[in-house]
């Protein structure tokens, strides 16, 4: 168990180091696929991938996360080849035009390799490092950063929600030891949306704090998420206020770094969420606070 609010130094590739916990941090997703949920298409060409990431970091983002194979359910398969063809590019422009931190999200570990040759610093396996376990070895070779997702796809899960974070993601954690991967490098995602109807994943929202148990930092992946739309009845592209409503949620619950879509709209909701964190620690100790009703 950690606080999460104390810091924690990511150790990420090419010696770079990102404090987690005091104040919130975001992650800009780019996705350079022609199909993701709610932005596939936007960012297809290296040029606009690179704006739109300049375009973020100017927002607020700290980091940058370059993706080639859309993760929505049903979306075509690419090659690695494909992949890498589409992100490496996005990410050598940017290593040289910005000193952001870079993540590539994908589970490739071919992909991931030069990836961090390119100039990334952080791996992000939505897979868990369960699909192609051989990334691990990659991400404790090259002292990358790792973001390890929880997912329920392809397996059966256990009914409650968060048991089946701990039994998937210590799986998870067993593999990444095992390579030398080390803790310092890990951030974990209790990944909103995977395999999780709405009923789960404001499940998992509620009991958030119960994932400190596992002693790492946490990232919050809810952007524009389908159970967003359920509950707002809104479309993906109309979900960021709530979206940015998550956000404040979760940073108070405990989590570190957000990936999210719009990074204006999250940036204030965090701002407004660290505030009030700022507030409750200076209240802490203050003369006469355990007589308060």
């Amino acid at each position: 168990m950690i606080d999460p609010f104390q810091p924690f130094e990511w150790a990420l590739a090419h010696g770079r180091t990102l404090t987690l916990g005091p104040t919130g941090r975001l992650m800009a997703i780019i996705n350079v696929t022609p199909d993701s949920f709610s932005d596939g298409g936007s960012y297809t060409e290296t040029d606009s991938a690179v704006s739109q990431a300049l375009r973020c970091i100017e927002d607020g983002a700290e980091i940058i996360d370059i993706g080639g194979e859309s993760t929505r359910p049903g979306a075509a398969v690419v090659t690695a080849g494909e992949e890498q063809a589409r992100v490496l590019p996005v990410i050598s422009a940017l290593a040289s035009r910005t000193d952001a931190i870079i993540s590539v999200d994908t589970y490739r570990a071919e992909t991931a390799s030069l990836a961090i040759a390119a100039g990334a610093h952080i791996i992000n396996d939505v897979h868990g490092l369960q699909r192609e376990p051989d990334l691990a070895n990659v991400a404790a070779a090259t002292g990358a950063g790792l973001c390890i997702m929880h997912t329920g796809r392809d397996r059966e899960k256990l009914t409650d929600v968060v048991r089946d974070q701990f039994h998937f993601l210590g799986r998870s954690l067993e593999i990444a030891a095992a390579a030398g991967v080390e803790r310092q490098r890990i951030v974990l995602d209790p990944g909103f949306g995977f395999a999780k109807d709405t009923d789960e994943n404001v499940a998992l929202m509620a009991r958030f704090d119960e994932l400190s148990a596992f002693g790492l930092p946490l990232l919050a992946g809810t952007s524009r998420k389908r159970f967003l739309g359920t509950i707002t009845n809104r479309e993906a592209q109309d979900r960021d206020t709530a979206t940015a409503a998550t956000t404040a949620l979760l940073r108070m619950a405990g989590a570190a770094v957000f990936r999210v879509h719009d990074v204006a709209i999250n940036r204030d909701a965090l701002l407004v969420a660290d505030a009030m964190l700022a507030a409750k620690r200076n209240m802490t100790g203050l003369p006469g606070k355990e007589n308060r009703p």
